[in-house]
């Protein structure tokens, strides 16, 4: 089918590769769609990029943040054979990864790999029935020996992406794609700075994306000292409750209902002002939403919300399957109602509610 110009955003910013540090050739993407929008567009010298509208230059500070990296791997050592070790950088789960496809970036260009182990054939019943470790895969580049691997640029330090190509599905609201975690979020923050470029509002905007969450939430922290926010936005997807075996106690959320406002999860407990006004202003405008939780995750407001003296933050998600895998699979509707809400809340936010919303008077 022919790309609108969201699918086509949405395309550039998943098919970009771009690990925990090595966020460059996605925050071009980023910039590219986003700096029309922007009074100006800057880097902090982590590398997130910080793009700023002033609706009131006297304003308070609304930082709305997603993260420019997606999970993925490490070259760690070539052995004599060219067989290509690994590190994990960012969550993996051993069992979505064997026999999957992966491209590492080297300086000569890009490699195709595929992840393998012992085959099953060799193994003894017993060690049929287990899980294979990480540490025991390796990337088969279809090199013969170390030396070959590195005269085709493989070297220790290189990134390694999963490879999968962007899919609408027969509901062309069901997009597949790679680093939904969290292209997503990139997405919703280039919208939210879009449908502001011409609104009137009382605040300082500003759409990040920042570098090296899945590594420590370690972007947020750099860019919002940059920025010393008076109010934070992170938005991430969420982990959909949806599918076989999932029951409503381990997650609630489903696809195609609504973005999610995140309570609790294990950087932050949500800002109650501030939670409940988004809340509030979702009610008024008719927009859908889903609570959640994930005592097991986290996202940028966790490193937003402890900046300075405190920054009151909030979490807003975007329901998805399979993240941390290969592909993910999120709903279009949810996308949007996550940039309507936003761009609402922004709107509604001036000094006077935001001090109400940090110290309830």
């Amino acid at each position: 089918m022919k790309l609108d110009q969201t699918l086509t955003m949405l395309k550039d910013l998943t098919d970009a590769k771009g690990i925990p540090g090595n966020e460059r050739d996605v925050k071009k993407v980023m910039q590219t769609y986003i700096e029309s929008y922007a009074d100006e567009v800057s880097t902090d010298r982590l590398g997130s990029l910080i793009a700023k509208k002033e609706g009131n230059a006297n304003g308070p500070k609304i930082m709305l943040a997603g993260h420019l990296d997606e999970v993925g791997f490490m070259v760690t050592k070539i052995d004599d054979k060219g067989y290509i070790r690994f590190q994990t950088v960012g969550g993996w789960w051993s069992q979505v990864m064997l026999a999957q496809r992966v491209t590492i970036v080297t300086k000569k260009g890009e490699i195709t790999g595929v992840i393998g182990s012992k085959p099953p054939h060799v193994l003894s019943p017993e060690a049929r029935k287990k899980s294979i470790e990480i540490t025991d895969m390796f990337i088969d580049i279809g090199a013969s020996s170390k030396e070959q691997a590195m005269e085709w640029g493989v070297l220790p330090g290189d990134q390694i992406v999963p490879y999968f190509e962007f899919t609408v599905m027969n509901d062309e609201k069901m997009l597949l794609a790679k680093a939904w975690d969290n292209r997503i979020g990139c997405a919703v923050a280039i919208d939210v700075m879009k449908n502001l470029h011409n609104a009137q509002h009382e605040n300082i905007a500003y759409s990040v994306a920042t570098v090296q969450e899945e590594v420590g939430l370690r972007g947020a922290k750099t860019a919002a000292a940059t920025i010393q926010p008076d109010i934070g936005f992170a938005i991430d997807v969420g982990v959909a409750g949806d599918t076989p075996g999932i029951t409503e106690k381990e997650a609630t959320s489903k696809l195609g209902k609504g973005p999610t406002i995140v309570v609790f999860d294990a950087s932050m407990v949500s800002h109650k002002g501030l939670r409940d006004f988004v809340v509030q202003t979702a009610d008024e405008l008719n927009i859908p939403y889903q609570y959640d939780s994930m005592p097991g995750g986290g996202t940028d407001a966790g490193g937003i919300h402890l900046t300075g003296h405190g920054v009151p933050s909030l979490s807003i998600g975007i329901p998805s399957r399979y993240i941390h895998t290969h592909a993910a699979m999120i709903h279009r509707d949810d996308y949007e109602n996550a940039v309507k809400l936003l761009t609402e809340v922004i709107k509604r936010l001036d000094q006077k509610t935001v001090e109400q919303i940090t110290y309830g008077s």
